[in-house]
């Protein structure tokens, strides 16, 4: 297959290494050792601040050691996270008996799950801001010389990295782990069955006892939404960019692998210290290409896109959404994951996760083999002796066989989105969808119309007013692409918005249009019954009206009143960016 053949695998290769990339080992740089818990704790002044630390457990000599910070997203909030607290303890552990003194702190987490299609998921993007601001705050503060940071749902992830590239002391990155899937009728659950199963339920396809029966059983217990969702998709990306110990991103939430994950990460931290290597030698553009390929290899979520770009500007990287087309367009979908494939995440854990890929994508030239990762050692080094897949699984496809022959994540321009959109597009619900509007100025009113059967193949549902000033805060559109599924539209109708999408939504979907509709942009101006176009092919988002029509009807729009005025909504309406360049809130000071 001449798309992936290795003689043409030189696609995005084309700057220099980084600096790091190709060293092996150095020596102890002993300043890195203790280069900031030195300050808090060292000399006569500094007695007040050993007080205190004598009553948290320290002891004389751990005034000598450096300190470890273990940011832990532990919380009874949502199953992703329930189990952090004893994955914490275990990065203590290990960093404690590698010489360092470890010191557990807390950061938050929402659940996605909990508060889609609810005015509370407007919360859900900001807390990946929280994150990053209160891991920065805490570390900062405390002098710690170096940390693990466990994450478990969505935000946990990309905010522990945002935060490890603007301290840029020693780090590194635990997933909580993948859920297990439940059991209905033979076939495994997840949440995604059960949002689906409530447009099942709405068509009159699904009983009452059988929705109560799918919701009962598809939470099985602790760890992160068992599909290639958001959270599996950006635990295999930091893995990839080489955040994470080998395997972190595909282990099983309750499993004995998991808990020697968090145990080595602790140690790992020391010896990064030691090397005095740091997150911004491993986070290079080159770490970042790595990234990208294997969240398309996975078929993995939309918000990858968004994370991404937003970890990379938290680091310095100059990435832009253009840059996943350039990488995409030779770069293969392999795994057959959920949403769109048949298998769990436990499923490819159960035969070795996501070594063998890596080393599939490195050996056809697809990945950056220099590039520095936390073991100290380059991705070649880690996958040199990394095992194949077992014969005979159907999870992962061979080179010359994929399940899409580019990316699934296509990026769109056209008169709708003038600096861009993002769609994920498999293959299977085609490449090309021309309809007309069904215009929503919230999720809410178009999951009415959804469920009540008001929407209509050839219909293109337009979402607006969700991005991130406008929502604000972009809120996932699972519920309304799952009633849709459910409802056995999923061919048959588009939806388009302002606002993003899970990691479990599937169809024909398209979402962070840019601008976004609270701005000026043109998505605010779409009327019921405009003729919409999305050509995934000529990478296209059209409103098929003249210019002048279109012109006109910009000029005499007006912008609606913030829906938020005080409090966390509003502060992040007025600082946040645009989704094309990652929703972050730190670009324009």
């Amino acid at each position: 297959m001449a798309e992936v053949s290795i003689k043409n695998q030189s696609r995005f290769m084309k700057t220099a290494p980084h600096p790091v990339a190709s060293r092996k080992t150095s020596p102890a740089k002993t300043p890195l050792v203790r280069a900031h818990s030195s300050i808090v704790v060292d000399g006569a002044d500094r007695a007040p601040s050993r007080a205190m630390l004598h009553a948290v457990g320290f002891t004389t000599d751990d005034f000598k050691k450096p300190q470890i910070g273990v940011a832990s997203t532990w919380s009874m909030v949502t199953p992703c996270n329930m189990h952090i607290d004893k994955l914490a303890v275990e990065a203590a552990q290990g960093a404690n008996e590698a010489g360092g003194k470890a010191v557990i702190f807390n950061t938050i987490t929402i659940s996605d799950g909990i508060s889609m299609g609810t005015e509370g998921m407007k919360y859900s993007l900001v807390s990946r801001e929280v994150i990053a601001d209160s891991i920065e705050t805490v570390v900062g503060c405390e002098g710690f010389d170096g940390f693990v940071a466990i994450g478990g749902c969505d935000k946990n992830m990309p905010g522990c990295i945002m935060a490890m590239a603007r301290l840029n002391r020693p780090a590194v990155f635990v997933y909580g782990g993948t859920i297990l899937p439940g059991c209905f009728q033979k076939r495994n659950v997840d949440i995604v069955s059960v949002f689906e199963a409530v447009g099942a339920h709405a068509k009159g396809e699904l009983s009452n006892p059988d929705l109560a029966a799918i919701e009962a059983c598809s939470i099985p217990g602790p760890g992160s939404c068992g599909g290639m969702y958001t959270a599996n998709t950006m635990a295999s990306a930091i893995e990839a960019l080489g955040m994470s110990l080998p395997n972190s991103s595909a282990q099983n939430a309750i499993s004995k692998e998991k808990i020697e994950d968090c145990h080595r990460a602790g140690a790992a931290v020391l010896k990064l210290l030691e090397l005095g290597i740091r997150p911004r030698d491993i986070m290079t553009r080159q770490a970042f290409e790595n990234a990208m390929t294997v969240v398309i290899a996975l078929s993995g979520s939309t918000n990858a896109v968004l994370h991404l770009l937003a970890m990379a500007h938290a680091v310095g990287v100059k990435l832009s959404i253009d840059d996943f087309t350039r990488v995409g367009k030779h770069v293969p979908v392999l795994a057959d994951l959920k949403p769109s494939g048949r298998y769990v995440m436990a499923e490819l854990v159960a035969i070795g996760g996501l070594v063998p890929l890596m080393k599939i994508l490195l050996d056809a030239g697809l990945l950056h083999g220099d590039c520095l990762t936390v073991t100290g050692k380059t991705v070649r080094e880690n996958l040199a002796n990394a095992p194949s897949y077992p014969a005979g699984q159907s999870i992962v496809r061979p080179l010359d066989n994929p399940i899409k022959k580019d990316s699934h994540l296509v990026i769109l321009y056209g008169n709708l989105a003038p600096t861009g959109a993002v769609a994920k597009i498999s293959g299977k619900e085609g490449l090309y969808f021309t309809g007309k509007a069904r215009v929503y100025n919230s999720e809410e009113a178009a999951l009415a119309r959804i469920l009540d059967g008001s929407i209509k193949k050839g219909d293109v549902i337009v979402i607006r007013f969700e991005g991130p000033k406008g929502g604000p805060g972009m809120r996932e559109m699972l519920a309304p692409t799952s009633a849709v599924m459910g409802r056995g539209l999923g061919k048959d109708v588009a939806l388009i918005t302002d606002g993003r999408f899970s990691g479990g939504s599937h169809g024909f979907v398209v979402g962070h249009i840019t601008p976004e509709a609270f701005v000026g942009g043109p998505l605010a101006i779409v009327k019921n019954g405009d003729p919409i176009t999305i050509d995934a092919e000529k990478r296209t988002l059209s409103l098929d009206l003249s210019a002048q029509e279109i012109k006109s009807r910009l000029r005499a729009w007006k912008q609606p009143k913030p829906r938020y005025t005080r409090g966390v909504l509003a502060k992040y309406a007025k600082l946040v960016n645009s989704a094309h360049l990652g929703a972050v809130t730190d670009a324009n000071l």
